[in-house]
């Protein structure tokens, strides 16, 4: 009889290999980063009342990057000719990706719904295409523009539960406008990052977090003085271990590598996940009834993105 002990046995995958395949699937990373975005939205909006905008912008981005420091040390190190070489487009994609963004959005939240944010965020593809046109002349293909239609009508049908009705019933405020312009910042942030430096990822996104989180430093100070203070409770605590590890860290990282893999317009439409990913979050965690028009929406969706992002809609 053979033994069984003696025979070779197959080499376990090891967590090296699987950081590598992961590191080269777009379409899973970018659905990965607005399944923690989505999830950024609706903490933000729970907790607007609880802690300062700017201040857990500060801290986000400021956590951020000490987490990552010590693994992208070596990195930036070797890269920082490269970093340097592009320092004023380092600034702006800091300023536009993180500081600005995130702490506009994070205010604009206290002010307005989580489906106004929902609505203005369903537009983000089309901020993208709009940077990527006037800047650098890019278009959108025949495929990119139906896939991001057909994905935007998925969300108004799942926003508006089905009824188109429902769509002038709906007022914008300030807070709606405010996340209207953290949307346009970030859609020049998806643009550019097709022009950034040719660096190691983690370089980029700890660079870039430590300088927005330096810019925003003027704003939680104000926020000191006006007497908006953060108060360090469970709530606080839980809220800013969620944003520096999900929506911070690991979203920018694969977001990131998505746009470098797939480009900015075929990574797009991946926006449209977020609101399908915030409804669903409503279903499993705070009880609400799946309805037809949900199915409908998420089919809409996933079918806007497949078309948009398919790699023979690049080519011209």
């Amino acid at each position: 009889m053979t033994d069984l002990r003696a025979l070779p046995s197959a080499p376990a995958p090891t967590r090296r290999s699987a950081i590598a395949w992961l590191n080269n699937q777009p379409y899973l990373l970018l659905s990965l980063t607005s399944l923690f975005w989505a999830g950024n939205i609706v903490i933000a909006r729970y907790v607007g009342s609880h802690v300062p905008p700017l201040t857990l912008s500060c801290l986000r981005w400021l956590g951020t990057c000490l987490i990552l420091l010590p693994f992208a040390w070596p990195h930036l190190r070797h890269d920082w000719p490269a970093l340097r070489g592009r320092l004023p487009l380092m600034l702006l994609l800091s300023l536009t990706g993180f500081a600005f963004n995130n702490a506009i959005s994070y205010w604009g939240l206290q002010y307005t719904q989580a489906l106004n944010a929902l609505l203005i965020q369903s537009a983000g593809p089309l901020f993208v295409a709009l940077w990527a046109l006037v800047l650098f002349g890019v278009r959108l293909t025949g495929a990119q523009f139906a896939g991001v239609i057909l994905s935007l009508t998925g969300v108004l049908t799942i926003i508006l539960r089905g009824d188109l009705g429902a769509l002038a019933s709906i007022s914008f405020n300030r807070g709606d406008v405010m996340f209207a312009s953290a949307l346009l910042s970030f859609g020049l942030y998806s643009a550019l990052m097709t022009r950034r430096p040719v660096t190691h990822q983690l370089s980029l996104i700890a660079f870039t977090t430590g300088c927005g989180a330096l810019m925003l430093v003027p704003g939680s100070i104000w926020e000191y003085l006006t007497g908006a203070t953060l108060k360090f409770d469970a709530l606080t605590l839980g809220t800013l271990a969620y944003v520096l590890i999900f929506p911070s860290a690991l979203a920018y990282l694969f977001f990131n590598r998505g746009i470098a893999l797939i480009g900015p317009n075929r990574a797009a439409p991946f926006f449209h996940l977020v609101p399908v990913f915030g409804s669903a979050m409503a279903i499993l965690l705070l009880g609400e009834a799946l309805q037809p028009f949900h199915l409908i929406g998420y089919a809409l969706v996933l079918a806007g993105v497949v078309i948009a992002s398919r790699r023979s809609s690049t080519k011209r």
